[in-house]
Formats: C-alpha cells, sequence, structure tokens
C-alpha cells in the first residue's frame, strides 16, 4: 500500500546549506526562522488556540538529501566520525522516509497575508518543506530521567575570535542584519567542523543569510577570517 504527504508549509531561515545548521535544535537561538503555511493549510482556523503554546514539534522532510537515499547504518558526529550505529538510533539525515522531527519554540503567528509562524531555535534548511504541526506538552512529553545514549550532554563549545578585517567587513555591510553576528558565534561554537577534519591551515566557508563567513579552527578556538557578500541573482 503506497501512501502519499503534502507539505503544509515551507520553512524561511538563514540557513542557505546542510554545512553549519546547528547538529539539534535550540543550540543558536539567534537564528529567525519562520514557517509559511500554504494553501489551503494557510487559513486562521488552522493555527486558532496555537498561541497558547511556547513551543510546538514539527515533522519536516530533508528534502536536500533525499536523492541520497538511506543506510542501515551511519556514523554520528558525536561518536567522532568513526563508530557507526543504527539509523534508528541516530538523527541523521539519511533516512528511510526522510523524516525530520524538531523541537522549536513559538515566538508569533502572523495572520496579516495568509499564515507565518515566527519560530526560534529551529534547526531547519531554507526552503524545508514542513509536514505537520504539534504542540509541545511538557507534562507528557519531558522526561528529564530518560536515558540519552551516547548524547550524554551538549557538544563542547570553541570560543570564537574575529579577525579584524572580519569585524569591519560586517560594518562595512549597511543592509547586514543586526543578528548576523551574533549567529555566526553560535553556530562556530558549535564546531560546525566534519568530526575528521582537524586541520589548523584549513580555510572554511558556510552561508548564512546573503553572506558567506570564511573561518579557521585552531585547537578549541575557530577564527572568523572573511565575510563577503553572495552575489544576487
Amino acid at each position: 500500500m503506497e501512501y502519499s504527504v503534502t507539505p503544509i508549509g515551507i520553512i524561511h531561515s538563514p540557513y542557505q546549506e546542510k554545512f553549519g545548521i546547528p547538529r539539534q535544535p535550540d543550540l543558536a537561538p539567534s537564528a529567525p526562522v519562520s514557517l509559511r503555511l500554504l494553501p489551503p493549510f494557510n487559513q486562521p482556523d488552522c493555527v486558532r488556540g496555537l498561541e497558547a503554546f511556547s513551543h510546538v514539534w514539527l515533522t519536516f522532510l530533508f528534502h536536500d538529501t533525499l536523492a541520497r537515499g538511506w543506510q542501515p547504518l551511519v556514523r554520528p558526529p558525536r561518536l567522532g566520525g568513526n563508530s557507526k550505529v543504527g539509523v534508528f538510533a541516530s538523527r541523521a539525515t539519511h533516512r528511510p522516509n526522510g523524516l525530520g522531527l524538531s523541537l522549536v519554540a513559538l515566538q508569533g503567528i502572523d495572520l496579516q497575508d495568509g499564515v507565518t509562524l515566527h519560530l526560534r531555535g529551529a534547526d531547519l534548511l531554507d526552503g524545508t518543506p514542513v509536514l505537520d504541526i504539534k504542540p509541545y506538552i511538557p507534562f507528557v512529553e519531558a522526561k528529564p530521567e530518560a536515558r540519552s545514549g551516547f548524547v550524554d550532554g551538549p557538544p563542547p563549545r570553541l570560543t570564537v575570535q574575529w579577525q579584524q578585517q572580519a569585524r569591519a567587513q560586517l560594518q562595512g555591510w549597511p543592509h547586514a542584519p543586526v543578528w548576523l553576528a551574533t549567529l555566526i558565534d553560535e553556530v562556530l561554537a558549535q564546531d560546525p567542523r566534519p568530526a575528521y577534519q582537524d586541520d589548523p591551515e584549513r580555510r572554511y566557508g558556510i552561508r548564512l543569510a546573503d553572506f558567506n563567513i570564511a573561518f579557521s579552527v585552531t585547537g578549541t578556538q575557530a577564527n572568523v577570517l572573511e565575510i563577503t557578500q553572495l552575489t544576487q541573482n
């Protein structure tokens, strides 16, 4: 028997590529993320009463990696990228049905032109199709005594140091978002590099909003090297 699903909305976020997206929700709370509902779900009745909840669950598609298929064993970054676990013991993006689940804070609901949900702490690529929204209910879903397997706490954080040139470049863009510098700090502090890469001479780049951020990592410090604005089509 075959089933089909229909996206109810599309995510708009500053994360323009998979590299650099926080590996879990709420690790980069400065990222402005919104969910714009699609017809016929973009009517106020569909979200009536949702404003009473502070957090919501989003079921979404890993649309950017669907074509690559899935595999039974994966290498979680938390295990250094070497040890393997079963796909169902991980939150890997390469899954049999490409489904993801994120718990995000609901900051507000805009009903001026359709329905747009403003979110905080979302770890979602720009353009992600959302399949469902459900309110988070703490007394049944918060389990502080639960075991978390190989994920024993937040990942270690890097300190973030800005090169003078990078700071000047960001200040030189008159239309740069006011939240961009803070978001850069939050994203780099989590060390977005693959676990197997540890080359202090290597220069990396991540895309946030309309900007490319070049950085390197030395020991426990991330260095913001250069910020350039992406060419608009």
